[in-house]
């Protein structure tokens, strides 16, 4: 199978990294061929993957459906059937559960398409240890096809974009570098494999984010992204511990089916320690995907190049954190106490992202709150619906991209971020235009472009759950697609309508970064269909080929309701209305009224005052003003008072040794020692004199002694 040699698609993207650092320059496009070629590559060997395992999800369903098709018609309950469908297609084992259905019946030998290989590395406990594996089921291929094409559009457009850069081969062998860290976390099959992709994607966006590290805000954003990433990652190290510790297995495959199973490694699933797990890996989700309260680093990463920006927001860095939960789905759908909290927390990051939007002024930051919007989305549809969540991630994707190098576009024009600097663009960059309004009417979720069916869909399966949570992700999330509505009309009435207020002369962009744009909004405006909710989509849509069991299946998505999609296009439509009541006549920023609006465009001007409160009150109000002055106090007055008292108690001690031990005690005895075998050597010279008469004498003198000791006897 083709499948087994997927391993081979990320490391051509490192081989490409490696082959660019050493010897890069050597090339006519400076390695950028090399780059272009090897992801191009990827892209093609992940089509193969996908058509492989895609083709045989629509085969296992198609069989699955025709065994119950023959039960129906022998007298199956067609009642009961049809009561299981509302969430089979999404995975939503929580909703079957409380109506009581009972899992759809498989047919034996027919199960979902999945291969896993891999080789132990090193061996810790018993049989147990670190693993270089791959998992390749319909999730995987998916991502692969995400961040492949997305990678090779903005390989192609950075050839553009970056012309002339100092650093040109250093930025290609970064950009291969990263796409292959995404794909290896997208590929492995065990938690510890998936953590080395995960920092390796970290490392890479801080490099990136500071590529232009001669000004200090640039490298002060990377630091910033890679702390408050580090932040969560601790989070998710405690999770894999703890899982660990129930399951006594890192591989992803053998926790899910002992969790669905009820068991871990001796007993009964421990649901506390689950929950406490779960939740923790969350906490590494939000950093990376930039969920409240941790969203803070993602506006300040535009600080890198724009196609960076493009590959961060759309495939790869902050889907990382969506990707882990889809991954992990079936065991957190074993714990209602996490999919509350990742309700709660995606409901809360989408308002509250496209709330900050309304008040930039920077194209890219407008783009980013929006990114953090949109993930907010993605992360509260999971809490119900594993079809909505990653449907939307798949979407997201490409419209993203597309928006991204599309500002990337307008900035490289009139060279200047900000939209006040900007307007008057449509005549003169045409291409950019329609493309960019295309990637916002996608992004506003307006029909029948992509993102009204992905968005459509996330809402649909918050209504399906109901309950508070489900109330709270649905009402919100209404909300949320009129603010982005809202906010994208604003960025096109200041961008392209009205008289241009820049400097200079902008014109269209090269070819290099025009056509990527035109690829990328092609599936914007188009990859919903492959998920229509309809019953003539049935069964080969996109829930089929990324489905994670035949058991919890149908082949359509939620269903189609007609009151929630409406209501929907309604409010996109109030917001764009809005939008262009305010900003059609070209306001200029002192008169933009979402920057008059008093106390409420202060806070969010402040971004609701979490930075404040982590620089200010916490990094440098308590870390390093009252932590570090403490630590410094402690490092000086303890520390330092310890290691010098010890110096001078080994220096006495040793002063004390050489007088009293060595001096008066050691060299006393061996001097005594010589002194005792001089005198009695002394005394031997007299008695080996050598003298005949002298040793006769003795010996008369010896004799006549004993003989008188003996009378006297």
């Amino acid at each position: 199978m083709i499948s087994e040699f997927a391993w081979v698609i990320p490391a051509v993207m490192f081989a490409s990294g490696a082959i660019i650092v050493f010897f890069g320059k050597q090339f006519p496009k400076q390695g950028a061929e090399v780059g272009i070629t090897a992801v191009a590559l990827a892209l093609v060997m992940s089509v193969f993957v996908a058509v492989e395992v895609f083709s045989a999800n629509v085969d296992a369903v198609a069989q699955v459906e025709a065994a119950h098709e023959g039960e129906s018609a022998a007298g199956g309950d067609h009642a009961a059937l049809d009561g299981q469908r509302l969430a089979i297609a999404t995975g939503d084992l929580s909703v079957l559960a409380a109506e009581g259905a009972d899992a759809v019946e498989v047919p034996a030998g027919v199960e979902p398409f999945l291969v896993e290989r891999g080789f132990q590395l090193t061996a810790f406990a018993g049989e147990a240890g670190f693993d270089a594996g791959i998992r390749i089921d319909g999730l995987a291929a998916m991502m692969f096809l995400l961040v492949t094409f997305v990678s090779l559009m903005v390989h192609i457009y950075s050839t553009g974009y970056l012309d002339g850069d100092p650093r040109f081969t250093w930025f290609f062998a970064l950009l291969s570098l990263f796409t292959g860290s995404m794909l290896l976390l997208v590929i492995a099959n065990n938690l510890m494999l998936m953590l080395v992709g995960w920092e390796l994607v970290g490392i890479c966006s801080y490099l990136l984010i500071g590529f232009w590290l001669e000004e200090k805000t640039n490298s002060d954003a990377a630091m910033k992204a890679f702390l408050t990433t580090k932040l969560g990652d601790v989070g998710l190290i405690v999770g894999i511990v703890a899982l660990w510790s129930m399951f006594e297995t890192f591989n992803i495959g053998e926790i899910i089916a002992m969790t669905q199973q009820g068991v871990q490694a001796g007993g009964a699933l421990d649901q506390g320690l689950l929950d406490f797990a779960l939740i923790a890996l969350f906490v590494g989700a939000i950093g990376k995907s930039a969920q409240f309260p941790l969203h803070t680093w993602l506006p300040d990463a535009m600080a890198g190049p724009t196609p960076v920006s493009a590959l961060i927001h759309a495939a790869t860095m902050v889907t990382a954190g969506v990707f882990l939960i889809a991954r992990l789905y079936p065991v957190f759908q074993a714990s209602p106490t996490a999919l509350t909290v990742i309700a709660v927390i995606g409901a809360i990051t989408l308002l509250m992202a496209g709330l900050l939007a309304i008040v930039q002024d920077d194209v890219k930051r407008v783009l980013a709150y929006s990114t953090v919007s949109q993930l907010g989305y993605m992360v509260a549809a999971l809490a119900f619906s594993y079809t909505a969540g990653i449907f939307h991630l798949f979407t997201h994707g490409f419209f993203k991209a597309l928006l991204f190098l599309g500002s990337g576009s307008l900035i490289h024009a009139v060279h200047s971020n900000n939209m006040s600097d900007m307007g008057g663009l449509r005549r003169v960059m045409p291409y950019t235009f329609w493309t960019f309004l295309i990637g916002s009417l996608a992004l506003a979720a307006v029909f029948p472009l992509a993102g009204f069916w992905s968005k459509d869909e996330v809402l649909a399966g918050a209504a399906g759950a109901g309950g508070v949570t489900g109330t709270l992700v649905l009402v919100l999330g209404a909300v949320g697609g009129m603010l982005t509505a809202f906010y994208m009309t604003r960025v096109l009435y200041l961008v392209f309508a009205g008289t241009y207020r820049g400097h200079g002369h902008p014109h269209e962009s090269l070819a290099a970064m025009k056509w990527p744009l035109v690829a990328l909004a092609v599936p914007a405006a188009l990859i919903g269909f492959i998920n229509l909710p309809f019953e003539f989509a049935h069964p080969s849509g996109f829930s089929a080929w990324t489905m994670f069991s035949l058991e919890y299946f149908e082949g359509h998505p939620a269903e189609f309701s007609i009151p929630i999609a409406g209501a929907s296009l309604a409010l996109a439509v109030v917001g764009f209305l809005i939008g262009r009541a305010l900003y059609r006549r070209q306001p200029s920023m002192a008169e933009d009224p979402m920057l008059n609006m008093g106390v409420f465009t202060r806070v969010l001007e402040n971004k609701y005052y979490l930075d404040r409160l982590y620089t200010d009150l916490i990094t440098r109000g308590l870390i390093r003003d009252k932590l570090a002055t403490a630590a410094y106090w402690f490092n000086d007055h303890v520390l330092d008072r310890v290691v010098f008292l010890s110096g001078v108690g080994t220096i006495r001690l040793s002063r004390a040794t050489y007088d009293y031990a060595d001096q008066k005690g050691i060299d006393r005895v061996v001097n005594g020692v010589g002194l005792s075998a001089n005198w009695s050597g002394g005394l031997l010279k007299f008695a080996q004199s050598g003298n005949v008469q002298l040793y006769a004498g003795a010996m008369f003198v010896g004799v006549f002694v004993l003989a008188v000791l003996f009378a006297v006897a």
